[in-house]
């Protein structure tokens, strides 16, 4: 545990039997210590984690907006088990023997489609992060930002990603070709009927990989003084090192 983050729960913990005039001196003790004897204000410390935050949303959302941002990378949407039981059988039924690589093809491809979607509903939750919300996340596990954006973005982007995937699996023909290979599959005698929905499928995935992604942002951030790209960061972030 960094010193920073012991000289806080000090405080906590001292705080609940000490009068005000005293919390305040403590307070100010520890803010001092925090900040090697340069007290940061308030806003400055907001404007950092709103900043690193913009950053790391900004460039996984670039990076997997791009061509083969999920397709290509270690974010690589793959199919969910059940349709890869269907995918399996259907390696010997003429017409489908490529139908696993040319499903997962699509699913990647509509999620970058998609990708592109969720920056302005990051940027919207990051500027109504309060500076309490700034100061915890600051002092706060090396994914608690990330943690902060899953929570207060997480339904609202599932609702603006899944109609432009279902909408980009269907320009692809992803749908209609997945329709195609479940009526050849329950045609297989034997098998277990199956319909498996690829859309949820796709959609909870790649917010999974995206969330991922800006995590790994924010723990570089965090850990690397040369990820901190302005003044600002070096100087909020470099009270976390001590």
């Amino acid at each position: 545990m960094s010193k920073s983050i012991i000289v806080l729960v000090a405080a906590l913990l001292v705080s609940i039997s000490m009068p005000a005039q005293s919390l305040k001196d403590l307070a100010n003790k520890a803010k001092n210590t925090l900040t090697g004897g340069a007290p940061l204000s308030e806003a400055e410390i907001g404007d950092a984690l709103k900043e690193a935050l913009d950053k790391g949303a900004g460039d996984a959302v670039s990076f997997l907006s791009a061509p083969d941002g999920y397709y290509k990378t270690a974010y690589k949407i793959l199919l969910p088990e059940e349709a890869q039981q269907v995918t399996a059988k259907l390696k010997a039924v003429p017409g489908f023997e490529n139908v696993e690589a040319q499903l997962i093809e699509k699913m990647n491809r509509a999620a970058e489609s998609a990708a592109a979607k969720a920056k302005p509903i990051l940027v919207d939750a990051i500027r109504q992060m309060t500076i309490r919300d700034a100061m915890n996340l600051l002092m706060g596990e090396k994914d608690a930002a990330t943690r902060y954006l899953e929570r207060t973005t997480s339904e609202q982007l599932y609702l603006a990603f899944k109609p432009v995937i279902v909408q980009a699996l269907d320009e692809v023909n992803a749908r209609e070709y997945w329709r195609s290979a479940v009526t050849a599959y329950n045609r297989i005698p034997l098998v277990k009927k199956t319909n498996p929905e690829l859309d949820d499928h796709v959609t909870r995935t790649a917010l999974a990989g995206m969330f991922s992604l800006v995590e790994k942002k924010e723990a570089e951030i965090r850990a690397n003084p040369a990820a901190r790209s302005s003044e600002l960061l070096k100087k909020v972030f470099a009270r976390q090192d001590k």
